[in-house]
């Protein structure tokens, strides 16, 4: 029988703060890989192939080397991390906020591949008659083109969801692993098991288990739908 050594209240937690990073990256990277999707694949320019290879970097980078990046980009001796706490009044390291930034980075990759795929996939007549008959290009974009890559779009912020919620890496070194404040679930169950509270550990690793496969399946079955 699993005992629970923690009351009910620090066992949810990182449970809602796992979904509230997850929430908001996965809305934030959808609308930024959506973007830079859109604007690479209907641009040819010198210098694209490197562009590219650098915005898919963080698919096969350790976790633990983006934290480290991030810390250097955002840290409180960087110019960005000074202008970052001068503006909220607070680090922007080891807080929520860090976190969500973790999981933007490291979902990026997915959801810019995605939606670039879905691009190519559109009909570029169907775009060049829009254009024909007078429509604007964010005319174009919103009226045919988002419409007509729904299924790629629902598919990449899946993707950035999942991935969001079961970062670890980059998040512990970035955003670290404070109980209330930025403790998410991997990191929770990361400190359970090393703490020898396995039971506890399962609990949370069948929850986040639950959250990954009901989002997977939405999006198998968005996909059958097509």
């Amino acid at each position: 029988m699993i005992q629970m050594q923690i009351p009910w209240q620090e066992f949810w937690q990182p449970i809602r703060l796992s979904l509230q990073v997850a929430l908001l990256s996965s809305v934030l990277v959808t609308i930024l890989g959506t973007a830079i999707a859109r604007w690479v694949s209907a641009r040819q320019f010198k210098g694209k192939t490197l562009l590219e290879t650098v915005l898919m970097m963080p698919l096969v980078l350790p976790p633990t080397v983006i934290g480290f990046l991030l810390l250097v980009i955002f840290g409180r001796r960087s110019g960005i991390g000074q202008f970052m706490e001068w503006l909220f009044a607070s680090p922007l390291i080891f807080s929520w906020w860090a976190a969500v930034i973790a999981s933007i980075v490291v979902s990026f990759p997915l959801v810019y591949q995605t939606m670039k795929s879905g691009f190519a996939s559109i009909d570029r007549e169907l775009e060049d008659a829009g254009r024909s008959s007078g429509a604007s290009e964010w005319q174009v974009f919103r009226y045919i083109t988002l419409p007509l890559s729904s299924q790629s779009l629902i598919t990449a912020y899946i993707l950035g969801f999942a991935r969001g919620l079961g970062e670890f890496g980059a998040t512990i070194m970035f955003a670290g692993n404070i109980p209330g404040k930025t403790q998410t679930l991997p990191t929770a169950i990361y400190v359970a098991v090393d703490t020898g509270n396995t039971g506890l550990a399962w609990i949370w690793t069948i929850t986040i288990i639950l959250i990954s496969f009901v989002m997977l399946l939405i999006t198998q079955r968005n996909n059958k739908k097509w």
